[in-house]
């Protein structure tokens, strides 16, 4: 029965949204920063009869416990998360990965690669942040401390999140429109997770271990995480592969669904057939 929940994992209370079909193959998502599971509604929906969906919010983000310390690193939720693959006793998982997802997903299967079956990297990489890019994201982040992300600080953050041309499109207003005011309500709780994802490390060094069908979807408008950083994960895995979408940003799964979520299903259904 589909479950939605606190679950204490390690030293935090996770938020876990199950489908909990046991009879079928799982799909375990990872949130982009900033955001949290239910930006994965719309796969859950189609996944309906095919997969079972489950969507952990990152600790000090969604609807997890706030983080106590300065920073949450992603080897921290890397280990939080496979914990709690551990409890639910799921086995054979596939990896829906968002921005920050990546990040964590790869230190994931490094860690334990006996628990998954594939990768689907959604607007991710995995290299650490650029000097100046590390620089010009500090600043802008100590301004939106003191402020709030409010006024300019707002659409700066709308624009690292969601491609120009979505945010041009009519069409996409009544996606981006709750999503621009859970951004504006960013609670001072999220700070440890924020500097955790401007100051990680690089894990380009664990691609050529991972071992697993690997799907890199990229959007050519994406400035925080570009397409030649998705196609260094690409290259960087073994028969890893990448496709780069035209009048994309940096949330695919939301800018395109229709295009992304088929593709994604597809490669989920192709790598349990293996």
């Amino acid at each position: 029965m589909a479950s939605a929940r606190g679950i204490p994992v390690r030293d935090t209370i996770l938020w876990v949204e199950d489908t909990a079909e046991a009879d079928l193959p799982v799909i375990f998502c990872l949130h982009s920063l900033w955001l949290d599971g239910s930006m994965f509604d719309a796969l859950v929906t189609a996944a309906a009869g095919r997969f079972r969906v489950v969507r952990p919010d990152f600790r000090g983000q969604g609807s997890s416990a706030p983080h106590t310390g300065d920073v949450v690193d992603m080897d921290c939720c890397a280990d939080d998360m496979n914990a709690l693959i551990d409890m639910l006793g799921l086995r054979a998982v596939h990896l829906a990965a968002a921005s920050m997802g990546g990040d964590v997903a790869v230190r994931m299967i490094a860690r334990r690669p006996d628990l998954f079956a594939s990768l689907a990297m959604l607007g991710s990489s995995v290299r650490d942040e650029p000097p100046d890019q590390l620089a010009h994201f500090t600043t802008f982040l100590e301004g939106a401390r003191r402020t709030g992300f409010i006024g300019e600080s707002l659409e700066v953050l709308m624009s690292i999140m969601f491609g120009a041309t979505t945010r041009g499109r009519a069409e996409a207003q009544p996606m981006l429109t709750p999503w621009r005011n859970k951004l504006e309500l960013t609670p001072a709780s999220r700070w440890p997770a924020l500097m955790g994802v401007l100051n990680r490390s690089s894990a380009v060094s664990l691609l050529p271990d991972i071992r697993l069908p690997t799907l890199v979807i990229s959007g050519a408008e994406d400035i925080a995480r570009p397409p030649d950083w998705g196609r260094e994960v690409a290259d960087g895995i073994p028969g890893g592969e990448q496709i780069v979408l035209e009048g994309v940003g940096h949330t695919p799964i939301l800018e395109a669904p229709d295009t992304v979520i088929p593709l994604a299903l597809r490669f989920f259904a192709d790598a349990t057939a293996r």
